[in-house]
């Protein structure tokens, strides 16, 4: 039989972890995170990392495995996510890939691009070139050199901007050369396995029906994150010493405006809502990519008391389908 995944994407606070283990519950499951902040070591209440208990009884692969200061790709994340699936099929396990970075998500399903690794001297260059002219002169010389790749880079991803003016130092290339050799090899949607076997996915999408209700929900979750501790676990790392706000780990939703408060920035009542906004802003650019995404189970979610339980059974009805094809 061919190896089955099943993936679970939906914007930030709408019961994707809940829901994986769920499934956890009811099948023999490996769940593989897929959140960019979770990765880190130390990062735990801001990135909404279920806590100790939660990952004793239901482990996620793919959390607490850099350190803060310590850069992670969505190359690195398709190498492992693959690892951790191959060991899964290997243990008669099905894997479960749960979060909502979005840029994991396509890397693992539309595969990469056979493009340079990461050098750690190139991307110093890089980065000490930026603190001398500033990240909008940089964003200015990779338009020059790729307008194409500067149409899909925002000026402020500083993660996407490095590592396109990385690619083009190490290869000679533009980095959307290399997209483009993607798009056309003919792997999008799927997992080749190191045996040959293809992985086929059932992919879910969580989208709220109700956006008021969203917005309430992250804001709750946002202010339970600082009864729990929020600001005192941003400033262990801010007290570290060799974190700075161009880093991915730093510039966290969440822990960006932290940060920002911790260093007399903005007062309380400024971080708190920066956080908020800023938080509403992931989830809205999360739906709108989610929206676009083909294949996708959409499961509603929303205020009403029985909407959860529905969305339960419906993907349980669903997967139990997928795993007897």
């Amino acid at each position: 039989m061919k190896p089955r995944a099943v993936v679970i994407m939906g914007p930030t606070a709408s019961g994707k972890t809940w829901l994986a283990c769920e499934l956890a519950m009811r099948y023999p499951v490996h769940i593989i995170s897929a959140d960019s902040v979770m990765i880190y070591r130390g990062m735990d209440i801001g990135s909404a990392k279920p806590d100790r208990g939660e990952l004793e009884r239901f482990p996620h692969a793919l959390i607490d495995i850099r350190d803060p200061a310590e850069a992670y790709s969505a190359a690195e994340f398709r190498r492992d996510a693959i690892a951790e699936i191959e060991a899964a099929v290997g243990r008669g396990q099905v894997p479960v890939i749960v979060g909502g970075t979005s840029l994991y998500f396509k890397r693992l399903l539309d595969g990469m691009a056979d493009m340079p690794a990461s050098t750690p001297e190139v991307r110093a260059g890089i980065q000490a070139e930026a603190e001398r002219v500033g990240w909008p002169a940089m964003y200015e010389q990779l338009r020059s050199i790729d307008p194409v790749a500067c149409q899909s880079i925002h000026p402020n991803n500083l993660q996407r901007l490095s590592r396109a003016l990385e690619v083009h130092a190490i290869s000679g290339r533009p980095i959307s050369d290399h997209w483009e050799a993607q798009a056309s090899d003919g792997t999008s949607g799927e997992v080749r396995l190191a045996d040959g076997q293809l992985v086929s996915f059932l992919q879910f999408g969580i989208m709220p029906s109700d956006r008021a209700w969203l917005h309430e929900q992250i804001a709750l979750r946002f202010d339970l994150m600082l009864d729990a501790g929020l600001i005192e676990e941003v400033k262990v790392l801010l007290d570290r010493g060799d974190l700075h706000d161009d880093m991915p780990s730093v510039r966290a939703v969440g822990y960006a405006q932290v940060w920002e408060f911790l260093n007399g920035h903005c007062s309380h009542a400024e971080m708190r809502a920066r956080g908020i906004a800023a938080t509403r802003q992931l989830a809205k650019r999360q739906m709108t990519w989610l929206r676009r995404w083909p294949g996708l189970q959409v499961l509603e979610a929303g205020p009403a008391a029985d909407q959860r339980e529905s969305m339960l059974q419906s993907t349980l009805s669903q997967v139990a389908d997928f795993l007897q094809k």
